[in-house]
């Protein structure tokens, strides 16, 4: 039996850039702050801190004093930087540019907004950590659509500015932002501006995921069940191979999966760790590729 790992999968630029910062003062200091997991994938983060890496959350973060604190690639609001800098921390900024320059559009957009009467609006999961970035530059004014049944929270007399989540899935911010056009042309609103900020590196992996799961009998996408990426991802594997597979770790694995199949593909999300995928990759070759005979 073939076991390929995907090319394309693995951590985005934003994650490798905050982990090697992270392990970098881990290297000169055996303890490190951070603010949040440092990437949605338990096994990462569990390795990192096994290395002095401490995850905090916000409240922590207020009573910490004289001390250093990771912003992970999702960014975060301008109160923590308010809040680092009042308890004279040190901030280890590692936030995505890609983040960074959506949450300085959104704040432009929004600073505009009060004069042109316009709503913000961000295509997201409410609570996502880059969705808490985007909402403090509005002040948390912003409108929040998951789904297309958050649509009705939007007053389509008034002009929208809508920007996504850098980790949605590009087909559905089209269809959102379709959905948004008519409901505001139906009352006479032609003032719909749409932006796309997803992220490249990840909208370009969902047709490289498609040709490479139509490859395979089997596909096995190893992801954190945290992780927004990682469920859309999955389901672009899912949609062209029924035979998927979504795995946080080895010991998910299940033999029956590999029954009368001559190959098998494994690929992640942009928070899952190359070394986690050749791990499942050699388990599969030791363990399970006698299944496939069967």
């Amino acid at each position: 039996m073939i076991v390929k790992i995907d090319d394309n999968s693995g951590f985005c630029f934003g994650v490798v850039y905050a982990i090697q910062m992270a392990e970098d003062e881990l290297q000169e200091n055996e303890q490190l702050f951070c603010l949040g997991d440092i990437v949605h994938n338990d096994i990462e983060v569990k390795r990192l801190t096994d290395k002095g890496l401490k995850i905090i959350n916000h409240e922590d973060l207020q009573n910490l004093r004289d001390c250093t604190v990771l912003i992970r690639a999702h960014g975060e609001p301008p109160e923590t930087y308010l809040t680092a800098l009042q308890n004279n921390i040190t901030l280890l900024d590692a936030s995505c540019p890609v983040v960074l320059k959506l949450q300085n559009r959104v704040k432009t957009a929004y600073d505009k907004s009060p004069e042109a009467q316009s709503q913000i609006v961000i295509f997201g999961i409410p609570g996502h950590a880059e969705v808490n970035g985007l909402m403090g530059q509005t002040d948390k004014n912003a409108i929040i659509i998951t789904t297309e049944v958050d649509l009705d929270k939007i007053d389509y007399h008034k002009p929208i500015i809508l920007f996504s989540q850098t980790t949605k899935s590009t087909d559905k911010f089209y269809k959102i932002k379709q959905l948004i056009e008519e409901r505001a042309a139906a009352v006479g609103n032609t003032s719909v501006s749409a932006n796309d900020t997803i992220c490249r590196q990840v909208s370009n992996r969902e047709p490289q995921l498609k040709i490479f799961s139509t490859k395979h009998d089997v596909i096995i996408f190893v992801s954190g069940k945290k992780s927004s990426n990682g469920k859309v991802l999955y389901n672009v594997c899912k949609e062209v191979n029924a035979r998927t597979y979504f795995v946080s770790s080895v010991d998910e694995l299940i033999g029956e999966w590999f029954t009368n199949s001559e190959s098998v593909g494994i690929c992640g999300a942009t928070s899952t760790p190359l070394w986690l995928m050749e791990n499942i990759a050699e388990n599969i070759r030791e363990k399970h590729s006698l299944n496939s005979a069967i």
